[in-house]
């Protein structure tokens, strides 16, 4: 019985990992583009407005001019690190994009959120 016990601790403890907070918690702002010699640019920020200290992920879509989503990338701003209530990161998560030149628009919001 014990042994039962101990594996449903194993077993649930990942889930522990994930944030009371929802995306909703989270904003994006600031959110800035520009592109030069072929490189882009997507810089902003990431706050928090949890109440616990949680991590984010954002996902940026890249759409043509009729806003046909040609790429989406998602990153985590903070790394592996939590952002503590209230505080924010700053991200620019232009290098995972390969610039095209019916990118017209970017789109940012939160993907998911979790706890380290």
């Amino acid at each position: 019985m014990k042994i039962l016990l101990a594996s449903a601790l194993f077993l649930l403890a990942p889930m522990a990992a994930h944030a009371a907070c929802s995306p909703t918690d989270f904003a994006v702002q600031d959110f800035k583009i520009a592109a030069s010699g072929g490189r882009l640019s997507l810089k902003g920020q990431l706050v928090n407005h949890c109440a616990e200290a949680a991590a984010a992920q954002i996902s940026i879509d890249a759409k043509d001019s009729s806003g046909k989503v040609l790429a989406s990338k998602k990153g985590w701003p903070a790394g592996t690190a939590n952002i503590a209530p209230g505080q924010s990161v700053e991200f620019d998560l232009g290098r995972l994009f390969r610039y095209q030149s019916d990118m017209q628009s970017f789109t940012a919001g939160v993907a998911s959120v979790r706890t380290w």
